[in-house]
């Protein structure tokens, strides 16, 4: 056994301070999940590879227990496969902080006795943390990427564990070992898959992170009805994952600032730096990407061509130039003043409701204003 993993786990349990987690957290080794290599986000150099070869066995132990998310594949390429620094790429796959893996696993509600499908098995490590409270036979957890599952799939078993692992696209669930008590994502998704709320019991939950295009993000927690509906406000906990690769935005074209129809506003768009506000508006214009350039803010809404940019004006106020068939911000504006109207509520303010015609965020309670999310 190894005494400096040990202790190393027992900080990081005491550090979390999770009564029904501490166990799964002082047993499981997440070195095993980190393979042999990570990358670390340098300002300079972009996204540089970690070797476990070119640390001590102390230095590697003790990058592991620290509670931080982990970068362990970029566009594809794992980091132990990687000799040079990364610049402009975005990770797509990681061993997320333990402490927001446990707050999740909390916020789902998990338990002795859950049948649990996960979807994004990731590193492993999630997985393995409930294959030790609940048994593996409760444990069902969906990879979408092959390198990535394979490495998950080494890892639990040298862990001891055998959970239901399958390689394949999450957002359609794994049928066979249906209904779960528990579904939880640990990657991101603008509207929850009809099929998710179908293989999840009546009075079973459903628990994941929300990411649009535009950027706004909230925390979904819902429980499904007798009626195959599910429903629920989002949680007060504001995380932040990768988006399942099927939900991410299209890229970004080059855009033209300036053309298009003139008008002035009365609201700052410097609001929308602010997350809360910033989901706000993406419930308005759920199609758009936005974006800044310099004091400029701009949206883009690829489906349409419509765009939008907001700029101060040195006489004071901002003036907007629009085009395309959407007035991107005169939605946003509208919706964005109907927001600090009813006194500029977290996302946890708002709420979710999906049925098999659709899906709307409410505001308030389900009789409140709402909107449509996307198909």
């Amino acid at each position: 056994m190894n005494t400096t993993a040990a202790k190393l786990r027992h900080v990081l349990a005491e550090n979390i301070g999770s009564p029904g987690w501490r166990e799964a957290l002082e047993t499981v080794p997440r070195e095993l999940f980190l393979g042999d290599a990570v990358y670390r986000l340098d300002p300079e150099r972009g996204w540089v590879p970690a070797h476990r070869s070119e640390m001590s066995p102390e230095e590697w132990l003790t990058l592991a227990y620290t509670d931080e998310t982990w970068v362990t594949q970029i566009d594809g390429v794992m980091a132990e496969d990687a000799t040079e620094p990364v610049q402009i790429s975005r990770p797509t796959s990681s061993s997320t902080l333990p402490s927001l893996v446990v707050m999740m696993l909390e916020a789902a509600g998990i338990s002795e006795g859950d049948r649990v499908l996960e979807i994004g098995t990731g590193t492993g490590y999630s997985t393995t943390l409930m294959c030790y409270r609940l048994g593996a036979d409760g444990v069902t957890s969906i990879e979408y990427d092959p390198v990535v599952a394979t490495r998950a799939k080494q890892a639990i078993t040298r862990a001891g564990y055998s959970p239901t692992l399958i390689e394949g696209d999450g957002l359609i669930g794994y049928e066979a070992n249906a209904p779960y008590d528990r579904l939880i994502a640990t990657c991101a998704v603008r509207t929850i898959p009809p099929t998710w709320v179908r293989q999840v019991r009546a009075d079973g939950t459903i628990t994941a992170p929300m990411l649009g295009w535009t950027g706004g993000a909230a925390f979904a927690h819902l429980r499904v009805a007798d009626d195959g509906t599910a429903s629920g406000r989002f949680v007060k906990d504001d995380v932040y994952f990768m988006p399942a690769r099927a939900h991410a935005a299209p890229p970004r074209p080059t855009l033209h600032m300036g053309l298009g129809e003139v008008s002035d506003s009365k609201l700052d768009p410097e609001v929308l730096k602010d997350d809360t506000a910033l989901f706000v508006a993406q419930l308005a214009v759920p199609q758009a990407h936005h974006g800044w350039a310099e004091d400029t803010f701009v949206l883009h809404d690829p489906t349409s061509g419509s765009q939008a940019d907001v700029r101060p004006l040195l006489s004071g106020g901002w003036v907007v130039h629009q085009q395309g068939p959407a007035r991107l911000w005169d939605e946003v504006e509208k919706i964005i003043t109907t927001w600090q109207e009813s006194g500029r509520p977290h996302q946890s303010g708002f709420g979710l409701t999906v049925t098999e015609e659709e899906q709307r965020v409410w505001l308030g309670d389900p009789k409140g204003p709402s909107w449509r999310l996307p198909a």
